[in-house]
This record gives structure tokens, C-alpha cells and sequence, in this order.
């Protein structure tokens, strides 16, 4: 049985959607069967960061709805031959969506592949609930600025109201001498979430080359961020992996 992950953040501009993206297509990489769902309705942009911006995709909604199945409606990657994707209806909104449909997929989806990542809406409306609500475990993303660490803790606290209980963080687009002029550390944003450390991943601008150019990250480099994700995929299937270094690439 397959495990249904949610990557969520309290504020935009985290790197939710990459976050979810490139964990994604690791996972995938270390030969894992993952199926990767943007359930960021009416606003869906994960096609950019997994490079299928150019294709025409069915979305979970043609599944739950009943006009495709689940096996013809995943999307295989054409790079990456065990990541399959589900996009977002964007003529919908959250609260058109039937939950117990939901519920429904994401059982079709334990059955079929071994992790199901669920990319979330930022914030903690009725798109994070519909997301969030059926997953078996939650990763958080947050930056280094006050303001999103305050909204992640947040965001932590609805996970768990929502019976969550497994919740990690990611901290991204670390710049190591910007925390330093800040007077912060990465244990003191730790406790401000609330939620176990599984990665850090450095700002890197591969990340928005490689989304601008149509390129999966992993394919685009091996270093910097692509790296990191690496190491956080490896950590999820239990391997004893240091966190690395998190040199910002600029």
C-alpha cells in the first residue's frame, strides 16, 4: 500500500510547487512508482516545474468524476518513465469538489503506486483542506523570513487539527549569510514550526532556469537544490543521509 504525502506552506513564495515537484520526480528517480497531483484548483502551475507546460493533461477532476480511469488519466513523464502526474481542474473551485471523491482517488492512488504527492494551495483555506484532509503524512515548506515561518507554524497546527500527525519541514532557498545577518539559526525556525527537521535545500537559481527552459530539475543539474531533493527523497525511504551543504547557487 502506497502513502499519500502533502506539501503545504502557509504563505506563497516558499517553493511549495517545486518542492512538490522535485521530491517528486526523486522519489521517482530511485525507482519509486510516484504519482504527483497538483491540487492547487483554479490556480494549477506544477505542469511548469515538472516541464510539461507544452502538453494538454487530463485532471484529477476527469478521474472523480468518472470520465477517465485512474490508469489512463495519469500523465507517465517522458524523462522519467516512473513519475506520473494528475493535474488541476482550473474551472473549478475547491468547494465544487466532493470529498468523499476525493477520498476515493487517493485510495486508488495507495493501491497503484507507492507514494502520492499532493501539491496544496499555500494558506489554510478549503483548498489545503480538500488537499490536506485524506493524506497519510504532511511536509511543510517554509523560508527562512519571519513571516513564513510564523505562517508554517500555522499551517502545522491545521494539519494536526485536521488528524495529521506525521508532519515534517523542508527549509528552502536557505541563504546561509542572510540567516547570519538575521540572528537566526536553522534550530530556531525548527522550533517555530513545530514540525520534525527532514531537508534544507539552498536558493538556487537552476530552480527557475530550469522551470523557464521547460526542463525537469533533475534533469537540468545534479547540484544546489537538485541535490537537496536528492537527499530528502533518500531520507523519506529511510536512509541515514546528512543534510549537506547549503552553499546558496546565485
Amino acid at each position: 500500500m502506497g502513502k499519500v504525502i502533502v506539501i503545504a506552506s502557509g504563505k506563497g513564495g516558499t517553493g511549495k510547487t517545486t518542492t512538490a515537484a522535485a521530491l517528486s520526480s526523486a522519489l521517482a528517480a530511485r525507482k519509486c512508482r510516484v504519482l504527483c497531483i497538483d491540487a492547487d484548483v483554479g490556480l494549477r502551475n506544477m505542469d511548469l516545474s515538472l516541464g510539461l507546460s507544452e502538453m494538454a493533461l487530463p485532471d484529477f477532476c476527469d478521474v472523480i468524476e468518472g470520465r477517465l480511469s485512474l490508469e489512463d488519466a495519469a500523465f507517465q513523464h517522458p524523462t522519467v518513465p516512473s513519475l506520473y502526474f494528475l493535474s488541476a481542474p482550473s474551472l473549478m473551485s475547491p468547494e465544487e469538489i466532493d470529498p468523499e471523491k476525493m477520498r476515493e482517488l487517493l485510495d486508488s492512488a495507495r493501491r497503484s503506486f507507492d507514494y502520492c504527492i499532493i501539491d496544496s494551495p499555500a494558506g489554510i483555506g478549503s483548498g489545503f483542506r480538500l488537499a490536506a484532509r485524506f493524506a497519510d503524512s504532511a511536509i511543510v515548506v517554509t523560508t527562512s523570513d519571519i513571516t513564513s515561518c510564523r505562517d508554517v507554524q500555522r499551517t502545522v497546527m491545521e494539519l494536526k487539527a485536521l488528524g495529521i500527525e506525521d508532519v515534517s519541514l523542508i527549509v528552502n532557498r536557505i541563504r546561509p549569510r542572510l540567516l547570519k545577518f538575521s540572528n537566526q539559526n536553522i534550530d530556531d525556525i525548527v522550533d517555530t514550526a513545530g514540525a520534525r527537521l527532514l531537508g534544507l535545500v539552498p536558493e538556487d537559481r537552476s530552480v527557475i532556469l530550469s522551470a523557464n527552459k521547460g526542463i525537469l530539475l533533475i534533469n537540468y543539474t545534479s547540484r544546489g537544490a537538485a541535490a537537496a531533493f536528492s537527499r530528502i527523497a533518500g531520507r523519506l525511504l529511510g536512509e541515514r543521509i546528512p543534510a549537506g551543504d547549503i552553499k546558496p547557487i546565485l
